[in-house]
């Protein structure tokens, strides 16, 4: 074991550290001296104590297992059902190492002629690059490139799964439609690099409203899209005019459409789920109310019922 270039612990019925091979020292910076004949291998991995799988496997509970680490399956099965290896892909502190890894583990019991518990092997693979470029693929498929925003694939996702939740729990959900005013003359002023700073910009002030359940996305051009759940239409409103009025006080310059700065029209609804009406109609209905506000003269807001800010 000490040769293999697998990361490799091995630990006795007590717990305590039989084997740390070479591969685990340069994995976790610990050297083998620090950890053989001890119990605190759990130092090498987390900032606070927890198990490792290794530890899990003695413990033969895995109950106790998803409790400290949620990600924890059972491999294959021993005696009476007790699980033989356990498996599980998680990050670690490292705090040794200097720096956050993603592991995948492995932990299987080892037993003596008489089929007596008499170790536990835990293997380890550093899956960290892996797990990164996963990460940066799913933020490319859901991201909108320019501002950072969620893209329209990820807001029609979150829509529709939000308007679930509200259908069964009964609760509001609310919808704005924001849009630059005059951005295609903008657009043609200032050129597209531009546009774009404008966009982030707006993009940016638009997020600082946002509580943590809410959700912003880059709906089309210079449209964005605000989804609001558990949100009543008096709360909506409020939330567009502070959205309106974060991009005013930008004061990026602009000489179009009579004003001096970018502004934005905002359209506002909100809908109780239910079976005879859909997530759609709430888009349809928002957007109604921001071409309201776009024809009462921009930089302001529109309720469905037609009352402006």
């Amino acid at each position: 074991m000490a040769s293999l270039s697998v990361p490799v612990f091995v630990l006795d019925t007590r717990a305590r550290v039989m084997i740390w091979n070479r591969a685990c020292e340069e994995l976790t910076g610990v050297p083998a001296g620090e950890m053989v004949g001890t119990s605190e291998h759990w130092r090498s991995f987390y900032e606070q104590e927890r198990p490792t799988l290794a530890d899990l496997v003695l413990r033969r509970r895995l109950d106790d297992g998803r409790e400290a680490v949620p990600q924890i399956y059972p491999r294959t099965e021993g005696a009476a059902g007790a699980p033989a290896v356990l498996s599980l892909e998680s990050w670690c502190d490292m705090p040794r190492a200097g720096r956050r890894r993603y592991l995948a583990a492995d932990a299987s019991p080892i037993y003596d002629a008489g089929g007596r518990l008499s170790a536990v092997v835990e293997t380890l693979r550093d899956l960290t690059d892996e797990k990164m470029a996963q990460v940066a693929l799913e933020q490319l498929a859901t991201r909108d490139g320019l501002t950072g925003l969620a893209n329209r694939r990820c807001f029609d996702d979150t829509l529709h799964a939000e308007w679930a939740r509200a259908l069964r729990q009964q609760q509001p959900l609310s919808l704005l439609m924001v849009d630059v005013d005059n951005f295609k003359a903008y657009n043609d002023a200032h050129g597209h690099l531009g546009g774009d700073e404008c966009l982030k910009r707006v993009a940016k002030a638009v997020a600082s409203e946002m509580r943590a359940n809410d959700l912003v996305a880059r709906y089309g051009g210079e449209e964005f899209a605000v989804i609001l759940p558990n949100q009543s239409l008096k709360g909506a409103a409020i939330v567009a005019e502070r959205i309106r009025a974060r991009v005013e006080q930008l004061q990026l310059p602009c000489r179009f459409g009579g004003g001096k700065h970018v502004t934005v029209s905002i359209g506002a609804a909100t809908a109780i789920a239910g079976p005879d009406n859909t997530a759609s109609q709430l888009v349809a209905i928002a957007d109604a109310a921001l071409y309201r506000a776009k024809h009462l003269g921009r930089n302001r807001i529109s309720l469905p019922m037609g009352d402006a800010a």
